[in-house]
């Protein structure tokens, strides 16, 4: 199937709102990359991990960590911020896994970090690149082609 988002124009023109609200929380635009790649890594979006992979490198990130935002706890290559707002990320991407989606620790390090507005920021950065995982593993959208 063709992505859903491109049969429903509305959809596209939704979630480029969003992703334009995100520019304004005044998160670095490299870590709601990251935020974004690591989301759909968890998911195993590969149409996702590739675009958010291509995006960052085009904001200027590096390969080394981009290859290691999967890893990134055990890298040095991610300010203590970086390393909130993936925390968040995997956190608020695997509500399931337990009780407390996001504990409170998690939340007060991402808060530590970041302003209401960044942290609205990051959480509708999460929350878009979910839908898009959702979209593109349902749909089975191949990394590399566009739609």
């Amino acid at each position: 199937m063709t992505n859903p988002a491109g049969v429903l124009p509305d959809v596209m023109q939704g979630i480029g709102a969003l992703m334009k609200a995100t520019r304004q929380g005044g998160v670095p635009q490299l870590t709601l990359e990251l935020v974004h790649l690591r989301v759909s890594q968890i998911n195993g979006c590969s149409a996702c991990v590739d675009a958010a992979s291509r995006s960052a490198r085009k904001a200027g990130e590096s390969d080394e960590r981009l290859a290691t935002v999967a890893a990134w706890r055990e890298a040095p290559f991610f300010t203590d911020a970086e390393r909130a707002a993936l925390a968040l990320a995997e956190n608020a991407t695997r509500l399931a896994d337990r009780v407390d989606a996001v504990p409170d620790a998690v939340w007060d390090e991402a808060a530590r970090h970041y302003d209401e507005k960044g942290l609205a920021a990051i959480v509708v950065m999460i929350g878009v690149a979910n839908f898009f995982n959702r979209l593109n593993a349902t749909t089975r959208q191949v990394a590399g082609q566009a739609w």
